[in-house]
């Protein structure tokens, strides 16, 4: 299973572990197939909506 970074972007963490979409849902990100899902970044979501990448992560990762 492939770690999940800070660096990855939505689409990219997505590709690679589809089982994760609840908790990027759960955080607040409703759109996850839009263009913005393609190009931002896990860190940058989690800025836009105020939550902590490193909790985060720390979900996805488990």
């Amino acid at each position: 299973m492939e770690k999940i970074t800070g660096n990855m972007t939505i689409g990219e963490i997505l590709e690679v572990r589809e089982d994760v979409a609840p908790i990027l849902l759960n955080m607040g990100m409703h759109c996850l197939g839009c263009p913005s899902a393609q190009m931002e970044t896990l860190e940058e979501a989690c800025a836009v909506h105020g939550v902590d990448v490193n909790e985060i992560l720390s979900q996805m990762n488990k």
